[in-house]
């Protein structure tokens, strides 16, 4: 299986399609579907960039970034469809928003997930990010729990 990567718009239908199933998993985990805004013009350049993963040209995976500030971006609608988890694609993915958000000059990439995630919690562990301080629509929300990465901007074309 040959995992490809396409920046796409927050209003594609595959991503409208995985939104919905990402959703659907908020309200099983956590008992509502994730509350905070997202407007789809926050995810178009140079605000902002969206990319849908591919399996031999099926869409399986999304994720995101857009732009908080100057030097740092949010990440939202991680996700992977069930039926290919764990085979390595979250880990491309994000490596990947990581790598398109130091191109657009950002320092630091900033989420907020959940308790019951524990398999987003370990990868975001495990490449980098650390614990920071609430922000954003669930800054007061007691589950919460919010991490960070400094990014290295790199210098080559």
């Amino acid at each position: 299986m040959e995992f490809e990567i396409e920046v796409r718009p927050y209003a594609d239908p595959a991503v409208a399609r995985m939104v919905e199933e990402v959703q659907a998993e908020y309200v099983e985990l956590y008992g509502g579907p994730d509350a905070a805004a997202v407007d789809p013009t926050e995810f178009s350049p140079p605000h902002g960039l969206f990319l849908v993963g591919l399996v031999d040209g099926a869409p399986v995976a999304m994720g995101g970034w857009r732009r908080l500030d100057e030097d740092a971006a949010e990440i939202k609608r991680m996700y992977v469809i069930g039926t290919v988890r764990r085979r390595g694609y979250s880990r491309l993915l994000l490596a990947e928003l990581e790598r398109t958000a130091a191109a657009a000059g950002l320092t630091r990439l900033v989420l907020n997930t959940g308790p019951e995630q524990p398999a987003a919690i370990a990868l975001y562990q495990a490449v980098g990010y650390q614990p920071v301080d609430a922000f954003g629509h669930y800054a007061c929300h007691p589950g919460a729990l919010f991490f960070g990465k400094q990014l290295t901007v790199s210098t080559t074309a």
